[in-house]
């Protein structure tokens, strides 16, 4: 490949090399393979019609997919999706959407192609020779897309911007840094080079040992609450709580630690096995290590059991037709490696019995039989059954299951995903500006637990970008992240600084940082939880249209978002003015107060203020759930709008009878618009109240 030829700057210092896609003879033969038009619908019932290509790279895996809008609707753009895990038909992977989640055809109404490519994958996950192929692959597609559209459309400056999430983050950051083939980038909920796998490791640490007082950490968070999250756990529990904090896991997220959710960690596990396998036995070995301590939490909640098999089978063998996945978001990408055995099942003697039973990665290794060597990974126990659940590097299940025999012994144990929960306690950065680790030095600034002989998480980094982030971008970049991120929001701010260092007093002309509120990790509409979240995939679609105007003509976006750092913990300015970035803010009231007494049968009156300023746009619709349910079951009334110092205000109320005594959560959720009627530039925001109600006779409701 050629790059550009390396110079000297003003302090003698080496200038970065540039790829130029142009010049790499590998992306020189560039195939269209499918050109045809097709039509895509809309959420209103119309439809849209484009031009589809389809092509790949002659002597590489690397194939690519573009869809233009029409010539009369071309904006001479183009924004180019790059995956968190690009499997080998990932040029195809947005066909499948629709409605919201439709990134083509919010691209095609919006003047865009939209642009994907398998970045030369073989297959999910699969290891690459060389990892700068992800960053080099998507510039050549990118020239393709720029050429293919003049040949189409005329002569005409093509612009081209990159986005991705999460693992697609990475990917989109590498290609802004070292390439020349993208005018803009807007990578979203993103890690920094120390990411992997110590956010997974810490919310794995976190869902173990606070899964019996969750519930009491997030209602001390809600309002009203008392505040005080500490309060009544144990001084184990306490001393996670503090732990995952200093990390940077977001407090209100520990709601999720009731499904013990462990995201991609069982992907990652066998990469840290192959990159450092001597930790999972120092760990239950070695002085300093959590599991080496006879009284510590990782020797209670330890599985190593063995039983032996009574019989096995395989009830109903689904036949699935092989499809293309489309999984590719940012929390359904790492699922396409899973394998799903839980239609088989192991009758066993016996099965674990204690009391406050952890059994969440618990590994079955066959020990002896026709099967002896293989493994598979315990999703749940029915009765005396085992049944096999999600899993990846294990043995291919039903073949397992035929080996099995009537007395083969079984040795159950989790000592494995045990131990990778505290990995990041002995992975501390050189890098001081990783400020987490900091809770893990002496006064002398000494580590306090042993460290491994080096931190793999730069490994993880260039393995799955090609590069480790530098800050060197070139071009305009807005980065979007989320406060309800169990992957450490706080990431983005050390990216933002990154960007300073290298840019200095140029930063405000080509970065933004814009972190929203009440929204999650994963990419997509529906958020699974809609009375605590919202989705954030408005801003990102209106974070696209904005960069493009800010390197079109110069339209300045909105400012980046107003926050600190407390403890590593992201706390975003109160006011709309002074919070600025493009998502409204939104406060709710219950009789005048975030929490509220009330009684049965009496009407009640919610008010909600939703602010924002130009960058937020117009109020679209304001919602509310009153906690019984969780539905959204009326909309407010606005009763005033007015604009103060270039913030617009608008009052929204309702009211509603509650008929049974308890504690409610109602919420308001509203949407604000900059594109009127444009069901793709939705920007979200909610906000949460208590309501304690007493029934009819006055007798005071439980207050949880």
């Amino acid at each position: 490949m050629e790059t550009k030829g390396c110079r000297m700057n003003d302090n003698n210092t080496e200038v970065k090399k540039i790829y130029h896609a142009q010049n790499d003879p590998e992306f020189q033969r560039p195939c269209i393979d499918i050109r045809e038009k097709r039509s895509r619908e809309l959420e209103d019932g119309g439809s849209v019609s484009y031009q589809y290509l389809h092509g790949r790279f002659e002597g590489t895996d690397v194939k690519f997919s573009c869809c233009f809008p029409e010539k009369e609707h071309f904006a001479w753009r183009f924004f180019q999706h790059l995956s968190p895990f690009p499997g080998p038909d990932e040029e195809l992977a947005a066909l499948d959407k629709t409605g919201e989640n439709d990134f083509i055809a919010f691209s095609i109404t919006h003047g865009a192609c939209y642009v994907e490519s398998n970045m030369g994958s073989k297959a999910i996950f699969g290891g690459m020779g060389d990892p700068t192929i992800i960053y080099r692959s998507s510039a050549a597609v990118a020239q393709v897309c720029r050429k293919a559209a003049q040949e189409m459309y005329g002569a005409h400056r093509v612009y081209g911007y990159a986005f991705g999430g999460s693992g697609g983050g990475y990917k989109t950051m590498s290609c802004i840094e070292n390439t020349d083939a993208f005018d803009g980038a807007l990578p979203f909920v993103i890690g920094s080079p120390v990411s992997l796998p110590n956010c997974l490791t810490v919310s794995a640490h976190g869902a173990r040992l606070l899964r019996n007082c969750w519930s009491s950490i997030t209602d001390a968070l809600e309002p009203g609450g008392s505040g005080d999250p500490y309060k009544g756990l144990t001084q184990t529990e306490a001393d996670a709580l503090r732990e995952i904090t200093n990390m940077g896991y977001p407090q209100r997220m520990c709601i999720g630690f009731k499904t013990e959710d462990d995201g991609a960690l069982p992907v990652l596990t066998p990469a840290v096995h192959e990159m450092d396998p001597d930790y999972f036995t120092d760990f239950w070995t070695k002085k300093g290590y959590l599991g080496a301590d006879p009284d510590g939490s990782a020797v209670r909640d330890r599985i190593h059991m063995e039983v032996t098999v009574e019989m096995a089978g395989i009830p109903q063998e689904e036949q699935k037709a092989q499809t293309i996945d489309g999984r590719n978001g940012t929390d359904t990408a790492w699922q396409k490696m899973l394998t799903d055995a839980s239609a088989a099942f192991i009758q066993v003697n016996e099965v674990p019995e204690k009391d406050n039973l952890f059994l969440w990665g618990v590994d079955m290794l066959i020990e002896s039989g026709e099967a002896k060597g293989k493994k598979l990974h315990l999703g749940r126990i029915e009765g005396n059954c085992l049944i096999p659940g999600m899993s990846f590097g294990t043995d291919e299940y039903k073949e397992v299951i035929r080996m099995l025999r009537k007395g083969d012994r079984i040795l159950l144990d989790n000592s494995d995903y045990i131990a990778i929960q505290t990995y990041h306690r002995h992975q501390i950065p050189a890098d001081r500006t990783f400020h987490a680790w900091d809770q893990y030095l002496d006064a002398e600034g000494k580590p306090v637990y042993p460290q491994r002989d080096k931190v793999i998480s730069y490994g993880f980094t260039t393995g799955g970008c090609g590069s480790v982030q530098d800050g060197q971008i070139q071009g305009k970049v807005i980065v979007m992240n989320s406060l309800m991120d169990t992957d450490f929001p706080w990431q983005a701010d050390w990216y933002r600084r990154k960007v300073e260092e290298v840019k200095k007093q140029e930063a405000p002309q080509c970065f933004r940082l814009w972190y929203n509120d009440n929204c999650p990790h994963g990419d997509e509409s529906e958020t699974g939880d809609h009375t605590r979240l919202v989705s954030y995939l408005g801003m990102l679609r209106q974070g696209l249209l904005d960069l493009a105007a800010w390197t079109e003509q110069g339209i300045l976006p909105a400012d980046s978002t107003g926050y600190s750092l407390m403890d590593n913990q992201v706390v975003l300015e109160e006011s709309a003015a002074d919070r600025k970035g493009i998502q409204p803010v939104v406060h709710l009231l219950v009789q005048g107060n975030v929490c509220a007494h009330v009684s049965a049968g009496n009407r009640v009156h919610f008010t909600a203020q939703a602010d924002g300023a130009a960058a937020c746009g117009k109020l679209e619709k304001a919602e509310f759930c009153f906690g019984e349910d969780d539905s959204f079951s009326e909309a407010g009334t606005v009763t005033r709008q007015w604009e103060e110092n270039g913030i617009t205000h608008a009052l929204i109320e309702a009211e509603h009878v509650y008929h049974k005594a308890g504690t409610f959560f109602p919420v308001v959720r509203i949407i604000t618009n900059r594109q009127k009627g444009d069901s793709f530039t939705r920007l979200r925001n909610l906000c949460r109240a208590r309501a304690i109600v007493n029934d009819a006779e006055g007798n005071k409701a439980d207050e949880k």
